[in-house]
């Protein structure tokens, strides 16, 4: 096949890649960027995504950002699109800066104190919470008794707190976004125009000289 890669990835090759894209991190920002400077719109609807997205990246959502960003955007009459690529601000190396500030700040507006440092077993009440979701499902068709402790444990310690907390960093993030952003998105769309123009009378003058010489 024409489009086949020339070698197959393996499953544990396609994990690692979760982490540490082909060609870095580095790399990956920038085409991000670059996708995110060819959006079709307004420098003002690009921007508006891009705080739905980095807004989005705040809540602890997991699984759920892109449809949470894309629904904030239509809400917002933003790019959804826009959205979508800036939910990239959340990857496994901003994950834990990012929970700590939210987190942090949730059990400060709630007037709690959080239990634990944010640290593996922070991330391992996650696991445990899915791990009674999955008892749960099962015991609907076994005569096993549902288990909701560690999901109480969960929803109490972290979820509440952290969707709370994520409010006002999400805000302050998304507003940082959307004002770098326009002024950048437009400059980007002007010096496009300018190129494409240039673009248009070099071809023009091509097709003059070349009817002259006809």
């Amino acid at each position: 096949m024409v489009f086949k890669r020339r070698e197959s990835r393996s499953a544990l090759r396609l994990v690692g890649e979760v982490f540490w894209p082909r060609g870095g991190w580095v790399r990956a920002f920038h085409y991000v960027k670059h996708r995110m400077h060819r959006l079709p719109g307004t420098p003002e609807q690009i921007a508006r995504g891009v705080f739905a997205g980095a807004f989005t990246v705040f809540t602890p959502f997991f699984g759920l950002h892109f449809l949470v960003a894309a629904v904030l955007a239509k809400m917002m009459r933003g790019s959804i699109l826009a959205s979508l690529l800036a939910t990239f601000i959340g990857n496994p190396l901003t994950y834990v800066p990012i929970a700590i500030i939210s987190l942090q700040t949730g059990h400060w507006m709630l007037g709690s104190s959080m239990r634990s440092a944010v640290d593996d077993s922070t991330f391992s009440k996650f696991a445990a919470a899915a791990g009674d979701l999955w008892y749960n499902f099962v015991a609907i068709f076994t005569p096993e008794r549902a288990h909701w402790a560690e999901l109480h444990r969960f929803y109490d310690d972290v979820f509440f707190p952290w969707m709370v907390g994520s409010i006002i960093p999400g805000l302050i993030c998304g507003a940082v976004c959307y004002y770098l952003s326009v002024p950048v998105i437009r400059a980007y769309q002007k010096r496009r125009l300018v190129r494409l123009r240039k673009k248009m009378e070099k071809l023009r003058e091509q097709a003059g000289a070349a009817a002259v010489k006809r």
